[in-house]
């Protein structure tokens, strides 16, 4: 089948306007039952007697660094829960969903993380780089009711290259996708609109928490996911106030030949600003969300506890290496081997509650 013979009519509009892009749980509750069809990211100076020195020192973060907590003006229905139909003003226009959404595809990073932590599954949903499926284990492991709904979840692609027929076959009656790396966000949007309403959100971990508010929008739960996150906050806060003699807190991820660090505005960095704990020198840049290390670079990861992902590698082709033994938290005991996906792959508010129980799990002991 052609993407055009997947296409069909849908009583909504698009209508192009120009949007300013530009960024100004141990108990998470989930509200509904999930179907596959209904709606409904060196030790303490305490533990060591001595202060952390060098790439394990630490300073407090720039109020630019937040990750945003609201929606940009204009974006957004302005609707409340529940209400149908609703117009959304989004990344790539505007979109009305005439009536609650019951099949839904997911295209982009987080967005299975974000439904089902709102309640809902979506039936299709692409898969990340070096993914086995299109839904993480993480969010199996969270969600073990919902566990046959998950598996049923159909696979459309992958995130770079979303498979229109796939899309199409499974008839949904809206899709959600982002603009963050693809090559042609204009033509994939026209052929997601042909198919459904189609409600695009920013991407990249940075933007998690509007991501999720908009997506709720769109899903006529934006109150609700309002909810979510400040539930969210305050738990993190509040985990992270026990952990406050834990020093500077390190995130480093492997990649097949990328060694990377990830700083404040990624995903994992603002769960762990949430929590109010300390990062290293090397790790308070504002200008992306990660910094590319080398072999003879990997000092920059170090830190009082360095949490670490590994992805379709060996964990002797990290640990292994030259530097890794002079590291600090290595050194220490507190390198800690980290689920990949919830950390460095998929930004939503379940991953943001494993990540945060992770560092607990093991500061704590």
């Amino acid at each position: 089948m052609s993407a055009s013979r997947a296409m069909r009519p849908h009583p909504f509009t698009v209508s192009r306007r120009a949007i300013l892009a530009g960024g100004t749980v141990s108990a998470l509750a989930v509200l509904a039952a999930c179907s596959s069809n209904s709606a409904s990211q060196e030790t303490s100076p305490a533990a060591s007697g001595g202060a952390s020195t060098g790439s394990g020192s630490a300073k407090s973060l720039p109020k630019s660094t937040v990750v945003p907590t609201e929606l940009d003006s204009g974006l957004g229905s302005g609707q409340a829960d529940g209400v149908f139909p609703r117009t959304v003003v989004h990344y790539q226009g505007e979109t009305t969903i005439n009536a609650a959404p019951t099949k839904v595809v997911v295209i982009s990073t987080g967005q299975a993380d974000a439904m089902l932590t709102l309640g809902m599954c979506p039936i299709g949903s692409t898969t990340a780089s070096g993914a086995e499926g299109p839904v993480s284990q993480y969010l199996k492991d969270a969600y073990p009711d919902q566990v046959s709904a998950i598996e049923a979840i159909t696979k459309v692609g992958s995130r770079n290259e979303p498979d229109i027929e796939a899309i199409g076959a499974l008839k949904p009656d809206l899709i959600l996708t982002n603009i963050a790396g693809k090559d042609d966000a204009d033509t994939l949007h026209k052929n997601l609109t042909a198919i459904a309403p189609t409600v695009v959100m920013r991407g990249t971990g940075q933007f998690w928490k509007t991501d999720f508010l908009l997506l709720a929008d769109a899903l006529g739960k934006r109150e609700a996911a309002q909810s979510l996150l400040d539930t969210l906050k305050k738990e993190a806060a509040e985990a992270g106030s026990a952990l406050s003699s834990a020093g500077t807190v390190s995130l480093l991820r492997k990649n097949s030949d990328k060694l990377r660090i990830f700083g404040p505005i990624s995903f994992a960095g603002s769960v762990v600003a949430d929590m109010g704990l300390q990062r290293p020198d090397t790790q308070q840049f504002t200008n992306g969300v990660s910094n590319e290390l080398s072999s003879e670079t990997l000092d920059q990861a170090d830190g009082d506890w360095l949490f670490y992902g590994i992805q379709g590698d060996k964990d002797e082709e990290l640990t292994g290496q030259a530097l890794w033994g002079s590291l600090k938290a290595v050194s220490a005991g507190h390198a800690v081997k980290v689920d990949d996906d919830p950390f460095f792959l998929n930004a939503g508010p379940t991953a943001a509650r494993v990540v945060r129980d992770q560092i607990v799990k093991a500061v704590r002991g």
